[in-house]
């Protein structure tokens, strides 16, 4: 089984618990990466397809879902989410680590396009970067635009006529206390990445491979576990006000929506 970071395990823990407060239907997801939200989507009854600019993450999205893909729950598309032609209305928009790749005109073009394909009572979750005062080696590595506050969120939120559901800032402290190690083993492993565009860069984001970083060795899979990392869970949701919090998770929902529901 593969051994996730755990600030990763920490998001998904926290995303597990709100999915709970909806019934399962349909989503699309941006930027799924290896697909680690949208295993916890399908194996809570969602079905849906995800958006991936980089064909190679596509590749291996289909062969980890082969099963999903063959019972028709599950497609992962190769294609740029905001020039895509998709109609169909949907329960959950859904991105991790997305937003803030995109420049401010397309950030705004991001949220405009969910809107038109969420179901009335349908809502957004997204997790993005937090605490511009972290700004660090591993923003430039992966291609960001910004990191986000709440304030920040809020006016995109507000300025696209959307409202804001549910905003809570993720795995403090034990990232900001990893901190100075992920910046050290980042800056050894991907430097390299600063000379490519930053499309690309974008594109590799979601294809990482630092050792001790984005993987570890299975034995540390004793250690990096949804039940040794439950008391860091309970203390991120005691700390979810904290500004220093390196992820902000929100819920939002168009304003017309969110009138009517």
């Amino acid at each position: 089984m593969k051994v996730l970071p755990p600030g990763t395990l920490l998001q998904l823990m926290y995303l597990r618990e709100r999915l709970r407060r909806i019934p399962p239907g349909r989503f699309i997801e941006i930027g799924p990466g290896s697909g680690e939200i949208t295993r916890l989507l399908l194996d809570h009854g969602w079905s849906g397809c995800s958006y991936e600019l980089e064909a190679r993450t596509v590749v291996s999205l289909k062969l980890r879902f082969e099963k999903e893909i063959s019972e028709r729950r599950f497609m992962a598309i190769n294609e740029d989410y905001l020039s895509s032609q998709v109609s169909e209305g949907v329960d959950l928009v859904i991105s991790c680590m997305v937003m803030e790749h995109l420049e401010n005109d397309k950030q705004s073009a991001f949220m405009r396009k969910s809107s038109t394909h969420l179901k009335p009572d349908g809502i957004m979750i997204a997790l993005v970067p937090a605490s511009p005062a972290h700004w660090g080696i591993e923003d430039d590595i992966a291609g960001h635009c910004r990191r986000y506050t709440r304030a920040t969120v809020r006016d995109l939120v507000v300025a696209n006529d959307w409202r804001l559901l549910h905003i809570a800032g993720l795995t403090f402290p034990i990232s900001n206390l990893l901190l100075p190690v992920s910046n050290f083993l980042v800056s050894r492993g991907e430097r390299q990445k600063l000379a490519l565009s930053s499309l690309e860069r974008t594109k590799e984001s979601g294809r990482r491979s630092v050792k001790y970083k984005t993987h570890f060795p299975v034995i540390l899979g004793l250690l990096l576990n949804k039940y040794t990392l439950l008391p860091w869970h309970i203390l991120q949701k005691l700390c979810a006000q904290s500004d220093r919090a390196l992820v902000l998770f929100f819920e939002a929902r168009p304003c017309a929506a969110a009138e009517n529901a």
